[in-house]
């Protein structure tokens, strides 16, 4: 007579977390801490086009040539990439899934009349997929040159952004993504905090008014850019 045998494999702790609401909700966090901080570096490294073409391009080839010797060139570059793009890929997933689980728990309308959510909490999602298609044509533009609208110049930012930023299309998209980057980054660091155990009633009176300046300066960093290009401070 034959033993039996157990085919059944228990799932491992990664998958288990992935699973479960708290670990998406974690995964979201992290992935958009990652992103915050990354915004903050580029929206600083954006500033050097304010000191001319040689600040900025000199920036661009520095990016190119970090960590060398020990890293070959551009390495580094495409590690940051590497992350950022996971990061993305997980904070997406992680949003997407979160969101039809919560209408799966809600299959009809609520009886009673829920408090109004905030602005920025309604417009989290449509936010997100405005920033996902920003992101596409964000790299196609600056990055491969694909759908730039002028003679794209590798390694020469300040001419680049010159070309987007005179075109009355480039910095409509622009402009609006930023604004959807304002308002995700000011409900999602707020809850990013909860979600890690940081957030509390006290410290809650300190983490809004964080969010919403850390908003505002990443709003108005962005978007002096191609304002700066439209008045001619920058040509």
């Amino acid at each position: 007579m034959a033993l039996a045998t157990r085919t059944d494999k228990r799932p491992s702790m990664t998958r288990t977390l992935w699973d479960s609401t708290v670990g998406k909700k974690t995964v979201m966090a992290v992935s958009g801490l990652i992103m915050l901080l990354y915004l903050f570096l580029h929206m600083f490294a954006n500033l050097k086009i304010f000191f001319g073409p040689a600040e900025i391009n000199a920036y661009a080839h520095w990016l190119r040539t970090l960590g060398e010797p020990f890293m070959h060139y551009e390495w580094t570059l495409w590690l940051v990439r590497v992350v950022l793009v996971v990061a993305v890929v997980a904070h997406a997933t992680s949003a997407y899934q979160l969101s039809r689980r919560d209408i799966k728990a809600r299959p009809t309308k609520y009886v009673h009349k829920k408090p109004e959510a905030s602005f920025a909490t309604r417009t989290m999602r449509w936010g997100g997929v405005i920033l996902g298609l920003f992101i596409v044509w964000h790299v196609l533009d600056l990055t491969t040159g694909t759908v730039h609208p002028g003679g794209y110049e590798h390694l020469r930012p300040y001419q680049n952004v010159i070309d987007t930023f005179s075109t009355w299309y480039g910095n409509v998209i622009y402009i609006v993504a930023v604004v959807a980057v304002g308002f995700h980054v000011r409900h999602g660091l707020w809850s990013a905090a909860q979600t890690l155990g940081v957030g509390t009633a006290a410290r809650d009176r300190v983490l809004k008014p964080l969010a919403n300046g850390l908003a505002l300066v990443l709003t108005l960093g962005f978007i002096s850019v191609p304002v700066a290009v439209m008045t001619g401070l920058v040509s």
